[in-house]
């Protein structure tokens, strides 16, 4: 079913009851979900967090990975979620956050399953917003200004020239080479030849956690492996390549012929 997100208006929606139980099967087929600066310690634990752009904008996106596969979600399997660890961005659904007018205003997607006469109401019998309701509120408003410190640590990643392009080989059991494009990820040497004052800069916005966190959770790729058992293409072996540091060998190799 399409995704239609309208307006929360306690006058049409006054019934609408939000189902009790967290269920995340609408992400089976997504391989990649948002992920904001103040979940990457977290988020680090469990699942890879990469950057991507979006070549129509030139804009830069930190992303976790959910799976190798384009629409093909490893952390989900029989309907359960398989990590500790939510995106924040998912954990939001069915509500979001967009523009109504001169103001944000909060949405939500009168087509999910998530919604309907059963469950938790969103509006106490007065018309007022209900606990829960007041609770996805402070947590909607909480994604905001993550997204918002997150847009300025990346706009600052960027300034820094501290992205790098990698790729993400892999071999199945069936021996088909695959590879994964269109990701960069932190340059260490490059943050490790910053400024000192340009560190301490970073360490007080609390950004240099953050690339540590971003760096670390590549490690989480072993997870996905993992995942891949129970699927019908195990991954047998993974590396990740810095595509800058490899043709710097490959140059340096030849001149040395």
């Amino acid at each position: 079913m399409a995704i239609n997100y309208v307006p929360l208006d306690k006058a049409v929606h006054k019934e609408l009851k939000l189902s009790a139980k967290p269920d995340y099967s609408f992400t089976e087929s997504t391989h990649i979900a948002a992920a904001s600066i103040r979940e990457y310690p977290q988020l680090a634990t469990a699942m890879p967090i990469v950057f991507i752009k979006d070549e129509s904008t030139g804009n830069h996106h930190s992303v976790a990975m959910l799976g190798v596969e384009q629409q093909k979600n490893l952390y989900m399997k029989e309907g359960k979620w398989q990590a500790p660890q939510v995106p924040m961005n998912i954990q939001r659904y069915p509500f979001d956050i967009r523009p109504d007018g001169d103001k944000l205003g909060l949405y939500i997607d009168e087509n999910s399953d998530l919604l309907g006469a059963e469950g938790t109401a969103l509006f106490n019998e007065d018309g007022e917003a209900s606990e829960l309701l007041q609770n996805r509120l402070q947590f909607m408003d909480l994604l905001a200004n993550s997204e918002r410190l997150t847009a300025e640590f990346i706009k600052k990643v960027v300034e820094l020239e501290l992205l790098t392009e990698i790729e993400i080989r892999y071999v199945t059991v069936n021996n088909e080479r695959r590879t994964i494009t269109g990701m960069l990820s932190i340059d260490e040497p490059k943050l490790l030849d910053l400024a000192d004052e340009e560190v301490v800069a970073l360490h007080k916005k609390g950004f240099l956690g953050a690339l540590y966190a971003i760096m670390m959770s590549l490690g989480q790729l072993n997870r996905l492996v993992e995942l891949s058992n129970d699927t019908e293409s195990p991954i047998r072996s993974l590396q990740i390549v810095n595509l800058a540091q490899e043709a710097a060998a490959k140059a340096q190799a030849e001149a040395a012929q």
